[in-house]
């Protein structure tokens, strides 16, 4: 990958990005009020779930079919239509569908006044069109192909940004230290690797998510009495 695509990927899912990542835990804020996740071991744990059976392994299959959707046009195996589509249904609950929806729209919008593409304001053409919000991992998918950065790369990115951003809150909420994060995301990073390699040969329609327990977890978050997350 060339030195200007590493510079665009590391900008777009850096932490300053204002697509308001910060603001979602997942779930974790309620799973850890519950006393289902309280140390480190544990929030390990609740993230190698999301990453191998949930989210993770979802919106990784939907950034790559965008990505393909993108680099082949008009002979794309899914369409970029039915892959909105598709994105758009297959959350669990509202708040995971609040999670992609916003951060999606935010970054579209970012994009499309600092790195612009014609890719991305026909992406927001269809979107409109459908009557759907931009998923995240669609925006990010359509974008990295539009300017040249590597499927393989763009997964890995994309990947790290969602652990690094639930190992955040999880350090706010139970809290731990600096020192356990990192921990965190060096004992993730063969299930990031694992993932993100698996996703490239993997064909959209055979991608699902085995999550109950996260997904009890944001549903429960709807109407918790105190929260600091929006999901």
């Amino acid at each position: 990958m060339s030195t200007a695509g590493l510079y665009q990927l590391l900008t777009w899912l850096s932490p300053a990005m204002p697509v308001g990542a910060y603001s979602y835990s997942h779930g974790l804020e309620y799973a850890i009020e519950a006393g289902l996740v309280h140390d480190a071991s544990s929030l390990r744990g609740y993230l190698d779930s999301a990453l191998r059976d949930g989210t993770g392994r979802l919106d990784a299959g939907f950034l790559g079919a965008a990505w393909q959707a993108q680099q082949t046009g008009a002979d794309a195996t899914w369409p970029l239509e039915h892959i909105l589509i598709t994105a758009a249904v297959m959350r669990g609950t509202s708040e995971l569908a609040l999670e992609s929806a916003a951060q999606g729209r935010a970054l579209l919008t970012v994009l499309r006044a600092s790195w612009p593409a014609p890719a991305l304001d026909d992406l927001a053409v269809e979107c409109a069109r459908l009557r759907l919000e931009p998923p995240h991992a669609v925006v990010l998918g359509v974008a990295c192909a539009a300017h040249g950065i590597a499927l393989p790369a763009a997964l890995m990115a994309f990947l790290h940004g969602f652990v690094a951003n639930l190992i955040s809150a999880g350090i706010r909420l139970i809290p731990l230290g600096q020192t356990d994060g990192q921990r965190l995301t060096a004992a993730l990073a063969p299930a990031v690797h694992e993932i993100a390699t698996e996703m490239l040969a993997t064909p959209l329609d055979e991608i699902g998510t085995a999550t109950p327990m996260i997904d009890l977890c944001s549903m429960a978050h709807e109407s918790q009495h105190t929260r600091l997350f929006r999901s």
